[in-house]
């Protein structure tokens, strides 16, 4: 086992990885998966990863999972990365689809890990607050690892994801409010009523599913990151996994010093990061009145807000927030050029993209990484007045 302790991204807490853990115990914020790096690098190279299965579990080294307990998979992971041949014009431009996923979004990757690990620790019953993807994700994982999955979701989540997660087996509790009013239900309740909860980085293990991103992207770049990634944003986790898993591959001597710019994207209706960003604060208040169409960025407050906040601004990136009505524009522009029917989220990055362009913060010739979180099959909802 190459897991050695969580530690607190705050203060910096040790804690015991070998229960169920949730937030730091001292200051209430998320924990990390510390990983023997040395240990890892005896089997894990960059040269044996050409043999192993094409999933994310092929860095079965830098996961937190014990070597005999095998995970819950359905198969996540190695998706492709694709040139954006037309949308790109002057600019090197790829697109990380992460569609391909199981059920269809990205959310797969961290499901898998927490899921496994829940399961392996001794947890029966799993409990999220979700606007969508992340409920699915934890409804098939849940019922491929025999256990109960509780999600409580938005009563405007799109249509599509309330009946995936019906389907797939999960107790499903539609709310009236938002993501947080979701998670305060789960809080309220998660004791009594036996749940572990998964929410976004109260747990440390989603965060250790989605820093495979990372891993991905630097091995199918042949180990040199891009200049700039564009990163939807709304509790951050795939940010925060990436940046743990460039210091962890430079730990491994796998890439230099050289990181991208880091931008995270936000809807105008719900843009705490941003807002924060601009305003030269550490962390970010919650977003009064939070709505969009994109519903994975509607996130009114981020528990790991300060950690985006960081990593933004030691790479030199930015945070910038787009209009829905300008996400929906662009989705089919995309795909008549790409043949990629993105998600409003991903959408929000092509927007962006054209508006960091205009403002010269992206020079011809740059390296430019968007993530199309998932399917636009899931939001018909968002184009049927179009």
């Amino acid at each position: 086992m190459f897991l050695t302790h969580l530690e607190c991204s705050a203060c910096g807490l040790q804690h015991q990885s070998s229960r169920l853990q949730n937030l730091c115990l001292s200051c209430g914020k998320p924990l990390l998966a510390i990983v023997d790096l040395d240990r890892a690098r005896r089997t894990l190279t960059r040269e044996t990863l050409g043999t192993r299965e094409k999933s994310l579990w092929r860095y079965r080294e830098v996961l937190p999972l014990p070597d005999n307990v095998e995970p819950v998979s359905l198969g996540e992971g190695g998706t492709p990365l694709l040139r954006a041949q037309k949308f790109g014009d002057d600019i090197d431009l790829w697109v990380k689809d992460e569609s391909i996923n199981p059920t269809q979004s990205f959310k797969a990757r961290g499901m898998t890990v927490a899921v496994s690990m829940a399961k392996h620790l001794g947890a029966t019953k799993l409990a999220v607050p979700s606007a969508g993807n992340a409920g699915g994700a934890l409804a098939a994982y849940a019922s491929r690892a025999g256990l109960e999955a509780h999600i409580f979701m938005p009563r405007d989540t799109p249509r599509a994801n309330i009946t995936e997660c019906r389907e797939l087996g999960a107790h499903v509790t539609l709310i009236d409010g938002l993501i947080t009013d979701c998670g305060a239900e789960i809080a309220l309740r998660k004791t009594k009523e036996g749940w572990f909860d998964v929410s976004t980085l109260k747990e440390p293990y989603r965060v250790e599913g989605k820093k495979t991103l990372g891993y991905e992207l630097a091995e199918q770049f042949n180990w040199e990151l891009p200049d700039l990634i564009l990163y939807p944003t709304g509790g951050g986790t795939g940010l925060i996994g990436m940046w743990k898993a460039f210091d962890e591959m430079q730990a491994l001597c796998w890439i230099g010093t050289k990181r991208p710019r880091m931008f995270a994207v936000q809807a105008t209706g719900c843009a705490p990061i941003v807002r924060a960003f601009e305003a030269g604060e550490k962390s970010a208040g919650e977003f009064p009145n939070a709505h969009t169409i994109a519903s994975g960025l509607r996130v009114p407050k981020a528990i790991g807000d300060f950690l985006i906040l960081n990593i933004l601004r030691q790479s030199n990136g930015g945070a910038i927030a787009v209009a829905d009505k300008e996400m929906i524009g662009v989705t089919r522009e995309v795909g008549s050029s790409e043949g990629l029917f993105i998600a409003p989220e991903a959408a929000a990055c092509f927007v962006a993209l054209k508006s960091l362009r205009s403002a010269s913060k992206i020079r011809p010739g740059d390296r430019v990484v968007i993530f199309n979180t998932g399917s636009g099959i899931k939001y018909l909802d968002c184009y049927e007045d179009r």
